[in-house]
């Protein structure tokens, strides 16, 4: 568990126990609960569904899920967990969805499991209302072009392999602003459909909000050896000349 939470870069979580029970040196933070929370939903999206589940029968008994905002007709909850030990009180993580768009929320502290449902509730009332899922890049279509070396192409299309959703203040869409970094000064031939090239910036209001990779949309084999031999001479050229 300690190693999944580093892998996913968290720094306020330190597991002592499998079960979550109060233990010297076992810490959270509600950020880095919201992470692993998104980290489930991305990774094991067969496992996650099973949190939306109001009851299941085991061995005869009936049990019901905890968490009560799976039965509020007002939000489209479908998880993710509670929690509760006299030193923590009543925590819950909670998701909702609202077309292509996730919020998740995290209340710690809570004096009661209705207390805990309540704010997060509200939390996860106020982000539908003021926040928005924009779609700022689709697969296939290009987002930039450079310079090709050495290939039957001189010119790389680049793009996402994946569409790009962000969630960002409401109207605010305008403002949303993407630049790229590539991995290396040049592109060398051959280069290979989905091949990651750079990094893909997305910027609101002067700070990285998202990072994705940058890859090639469109298969660039290498020339022939005459076309090579002149790349050759033309890169000596840019290299001599700027």
């Amino acid at each position: 568990m300690n190693s999944y939470v580093n892998a996913l870069g968290l720094k306020n979580t330190h597991f002592q126990t499998v079960h979550g029970l109060d233990a010297d040196g076992q810490y959270s933070s509600a950020r880095d609960m919201a992470l692993i929370g998104q980290a489930l939903i991305r990774d094991v999206p067969n496992e996650y569904s099973i949190y939306k589940e109001k009851e299941f029968t085991f061995n005869g008994i009936r049990q019901l899920n905890r968490n009560g905002l799976l039965w509020d007709n007002s939000l489209n909850v479908d998880g993710i967990k509670t929690g509760h030990t006299d030193k923590a009180g009543y925590n819950l993580v909670a998701s909702a969805t609202e077309g292509q768009m996730r919020l998740i929320s995290a209340v710690m502290g809570g004096r009661t499991f209705k207390g805990r449902e309540a704010e997060s509730k509200k939390l996860l009332t106020w982000g539908f209302r003021f926040f928005e899922t924009v779609n700022p890049l689709k697969v296939g279509k290009e987002f930039a072009s450079e310079p090709v070396w050495f290939g039957d192409s001189d010119r790389a299309s680049l793009g996402v392999d994946k569409d790009v959703y962000l969630t960002i203040p409401r109207g605010r869409m305008k403002d949303l602003k993407a630049s790229y970094v590539l991995n290396s000064s040049e592109l060398h031939a051959p280069l290979q459909k989905n091949q990651v090239v750079g990094t893909i910036n997305f910027q609101l209001d002067g700070k990285t909000i998202e990072q994705r990779p940058l890859v090639v949309l469109q298969e660039i084999p290498e020339g022939n050896f005459f076309g090579k031999i002149i790349d050759y001479i033309k890169l000596m050229f840019h290299h001599w000349f700027g």
